[in-house]
């Protein structure tokens, strides 16, 4: 991660008027500062396109088990976001969303000196009010550490 990155929540001003995708192009870009979680779990987002957003991350031996391998929730909120991002780059300015539940399945032990990690994210289904997206989460050889599917309720303004 870069020294230079600002963590913390932007602004209603800082925000206002962009659509998801554009605000999180300006995270990406460090106009916008970015969540402290990413900072605290050693993930960020790097890439975002309409219905896909890309993390990255590096484990740690700050984020062990008790059994010495990284702690399955770490890769859970590393799918819980791509998820979650992919959906907010189909959003126009102003609306928000949330997730409902998010499934993971584990499918390999991920090592806390495993360098690397992408995480994407894709829309799967979208309603007015209930959209459906998947993610994959997997190493520098492309071998699949986890993949998980996560339902998101819609947060319209009110007016």
């Amino acid at each position: 991660m870069a020294a230079t990155r600002r963590y913390g929540v932007a602004t209603p001003e800082e925000v206002a008027g962009r659509s998801g995708i554009e605000m999180l192009r300006a995270l990406i870009a460090g106009e916008l500062p970015a969540p402290t979680m990413g900072r605290t779990l050693g993930f960020r987002l790097v890439a975002v396109e309409p219905g896909l957003a890309t993390f990255e991350g590096e484990p740690s031996d700050a984020l062990l088990n008790p059994l010495g391998s990284v702690h399955g929730g770490w890769a859970l909120a590393l799918i819980d976001s791509a998820a979650g991002c992919a959906l907010h780059t189909e959003l126009p300015a102003g609306t928000g969303y949330t997730s409902v539940e998010t499934k993971v399945n584990f499918t390999r032990a991920i090592r806390p000196d495993a360098g690397i990690v992408r995480c994407e994210g894709r829309v799967v289904t979208r309603g007015r009010t209930v959209a459906t997206a998947e993610a994959r989460l997997t190493d520098g050889k492309g071998r699949v550490l986890a993949h998980g599917t996560s339902t998101l309720l819609i947060l319209t303004p009110r007016g």
